[in-house]
């Protein structure tokens, strides 16, 4: 009996717990998954990624993104909400997921302040914020976590400065929080990460040194600082770091030499120094880095020779010492660097012949070493490096003539050897496999015509072969090149007609073809070339009357038809040209009046219109030009009538040149409005009455007024007493020509000197400066 009651008793115990079981299956969702739903309810989930985390759960184990221990009582291990359009902001509860060891929140749009309760996480192992919109400082609670491997803070906007407690993670392998706010110095802690093998901060805003103590992080690969403000000397500690492969500075302030000691770095792969304010020389030591790709010491003031030991780095892919002071010659040891592809050396103070032994360099893709004060000719072998598509030597003393086969082997995308002596004929095979697009040989001493394999070279963008002795005619064909935007032709021998096909140019952006020979007409379908930008046949031979088409280009900025001998009126048509900021077209015969509408061009800079035969009155629409600054020139020509009074509203205006005219009446008051004026001459015309209050003219030389016998004041004497000073014969007969030349092209010339570098692009090859994430 006894055993049957044992036997009765265990069955109803065994079904009080089944019952208790079906009625209560639990307590409802674990504590876990509570603490989830307040971390949650701070998130705004607007496509519903979130949807599977459903409260009536017993535990969060199956929702998106967790991962839990598999336990009786489960605990989440790991949160992965990365990429999933999350914004809102981190809740304080995330403190209580204490077994967690991977939180990745990276690539939302989270915000506002990290919690400091992240600190509770004593398990935390990998520490993914990423790539959001968080705020503040970075808690010094994070400290605490003893495991953390991983702590990755980049992209976001987060402030103030790297807390020193970040230096108690001994267990630390990679350190991101590149692409903040983050200022302040470097803490000197960051010496213990022993176990450190990736550190990033570029683009913040970091001060001071970097710290000695770095030099103990034994197991450092990456360190990455670029796009900081870092300054004084780069720390010869560093050289005690054997395992780092990437040293990435750039972009900072650091001074002081580079050190010899990094020449004991013999991982290292890349090394980026450049644009800071680096001097002395470069390391003879940096040869010994055997596995070295990429050396970059570019845009700061080194000076001296460049060591012939960099020839040892038999494994370096690009090396850009460019925008130095480096003296000497180049060395030939860079030929034994066979697998080199970028080789950069512009801008410094080399000296010397190039190399033939460069053409060693089969695998070399770019060749810069312009502005330099190299001579000699340019190695025959060049022609044959088979794998070269940019080759930049411009702005030297190189002579010769160009190797003839010069694009045979090659597909040559950039080609520029202007500001040489360079002789002979263009190379007739550069565009030989289609893929030029940019061809400048100006200023140099070429003769012939220009080839037929150019003029048929269907991706060329930029013709560029001023200042040459080259003949012929403009070739029709030319306009063929539908990709073509800039074509500059001046200071060269060219004549003929300007021919009409120059009209199907339906991309060209500047046509420059001043100071040639050429003769006719100016077709009028210029008018065509809807983005011309700058058109410039100044200094030619052309005639007859300026069609009005030609104001059909309402892109224009700047014009240029002097010296020619263009005729007839001025097309009212001019006043269209809304973009206009430069308008020349003194030294021709144009004659009738000026049109009013020149008052529509509000953005005209300087107007130079001297040297012609334009008659009646100055427009007082003239007034309106509250752009101009640099000059007004109406000299020379046979204008009469009153000064209009609105001139005195160009109040930015420095040169005014009315002389040589037939004005009349007083000076305008107004004109002591006109404070910027630096120069200003209104000789040789009928003006009376006193000159204006302003102090440049009480001032100016009396040959600013000669030739105007009823003006007094200032130098020409008190009103009411005679004249002092009478009209030079001379200058109203035989040296007026040489006095209307005089005063048209100092107008000019003061200009082009001001105004030079804006004409004279250098274009650079940056392909290898990438500011890229991997760089910093």
């Amino acid at each position: 009996m006894m055993g049957l009651e044992r036997v009765s008793y265990g069955l109803v115990t065994v079904f009080v717990i089944v019952v208790a079981l079906l009625v209560c299956p639990c307590e409802g969702l674990n504590a876990e998954g509570e603490y989830l739903l307040e971390i949650k309810s701070r998130f705004v989930d607007t496509f519903n990624h979130l949807g599977s985390w459903n409260p009536a759960d017993p535990t969060p184990c199956g929702w998106m993104g967790i991962n839990c221990t598999m336990e009786f009582d489960p605990v989440v291990l790991s949160l992965n909400l990365s990429s999933m359009n999350l914004t809102g902001n981190l809740s304080p509860s995330i403190g209580k997921l204490v077994s967690l060891t991977t939180l990745d929140l990276s690539y939302n749009g989270l915000s506002q302040n990290i919690p400091i309760e992240i600190g509770n996480c004593s398990s935390l192992v990998v520490l993914f914020l990423n790539n959001n919109q968080f705020e503040g400082q970075i808690p010094t609670e994070v400290g605490g976590l003893s495991r953390l491997t991983n702590l990755n803070l980049c992209n976001n906007r987060i402030s103030g400065p790297f807390p020193a407690e970040l230096g108690n993670l001994s267990s630390l392998s990679q350190l991101v929080a590149y692409s903040n706010n983050i200022t302040g110095s470097l803490p000197v802690s960051l010496g213990k990460l022993k176990r450190l093998t990736t550190f990033r901060a570029g683009q913040n805003l970091i001060s001071g040194s970097i710290p000695l103590e770095i030099g103990g992080c034994e197991s450092l690969k990456y360190l990455g600082l670029a796009q900081n403000e870092l300054g004084g000397e780069i720390p010869k500690e560093l050289g005690m770091l054997k395992t780092l492969a990437d040293l990435i500075l750039w972009g900072n302030q650091l001074s002081g030499s580079v050190p010899k000691e990094l020449g004991n770095c013999t991982n290292l792969k890349t090394l980026a120094l450049y644009q800071n304010k680096l001097v002395g020389e470069i390391p003879k030591e940096l040869g010994n880095l055997q596995f070295l790709t990429n050396l970059y010491l570019y845009s700061n003031g080194l000076n001296g020779t460049i060591p012939k030991e960099i020839g040892n780095l038999s494994l370096a892919i690009e090396i850009d010492f460019s925008e130095n002071w480096l003296t000497g010659e180049v060395p030939v040891e860079f030929s034994k660097i066979s697998g080199l592809r970028l080789l950069h050396l512009f801008q410094n103070l080399l000296t010397g012949y190039i190399p033939d032994e460069l053409s060693i360099l089969k695998n070399l893709t770019r060749l810069d070493l312009s502005i330099n004060s190299l001579s000699g000719p340019i190695p025959v072998g060049f022609q044959y490096m088979s794998e070269l598509i940019m080759l930049q030597l411009f702005n030297n003393s190189i002579s010769g003539s160009i190797p003839q086969g010069l694009g045979v082997y090659s597909r040559l995308w950039v080609v520029d050897l202007s500001e040489n002596y360079l002789t002979g004929r263009i190379p007739r095979h550069l565009c030989r496999n289609s893929n030029l697009i940019f061809l400048n040989l100006g200023f140099n001493q070429l003769t012939g015509n220009i080839p037929s394999g150019i003029i048929n070279c269907p991706p060329l963008v930029q013709l560029r072969l001023a200042g040459n002795n080259l003949t012929g005619n403009l070739p029709s064909d030319l306009c063929k090149l539908v990709n073509l935007s800039a074509v500059e032709l001046g200071q060269n021998k060219f004549n003929g007609p300007i021919p009409p096909e120059i009209g199907n140019c339906k991309a060209l952006q500047r046509l420059q073809l001043s100071e040639n020979y050429f003769t006719s007409k100016l077709p009028r379908e210029i008018g065509y070339l809807s983005r011309l930008v700058t058109f410039n046949v100044s200094s030619n031979f052309l005639t007859g009357r300026i069609s009005p088409e030609i104001f059909n280009c309402r892109m224009l900025q700047r014009l240029d038809l002097s010296r020619n001998g263009f005729g007839d009126a001025l097309p009212s048509e001019i006043g269209g040209l809304s973009q206009l900021e430069l308008l020349k077209l003194s030294e021709n015969k144009l004659s009738g009046n000026l049109p009013a509408t020149l008052g529509n061009l509000s953005r005209l800079t300087e107007l130079q219109m001297g040297g012609n035969l334009f008659s009646g009155g100055i427009p007082s629409e003239l007034g309106m030009l509250s752009s101009l600054q640099i000059a007004l020139n109406l000299s020379y020509n046979n204008l009469s009538g009153l000064i209009p009074t609105e001139l005195g509203n160009l109040t930015l205006l420095e040169f005014l040149f009315l002389n040589n005219n037939h004005l009349s009446g007083e000076i305008p008051g107004s004109f002591q409005d006109l404070s910027s004026l630096l120069g200003c001459n209104l000789s040789y015309n009928d003006l009376t009455g006193p000159l204006p209050s302003l102090s440049l003219f009480q001032n100016m030389a009396i040959s600013s007024f000669i030739g105007n016998k009823g003006l007094c004041g200032g130098p020409l004497g008190a009103c009411g007493k005679s004249s002092s000073f009478s009209l030079s014969s001379n200058m109203k007969g035989g040296d007026a020509r040489l006095g209307k030349i005089v005063a048209i092209v100092a107008a000019a010339c003061w200009w082009g000197f001001s105004h030079f570098h804006c004409n004279n692009i250098i274009f650079h090859d940056t392909s290898s400066r990438n500011s890229s994430p991997n760089s910093r």
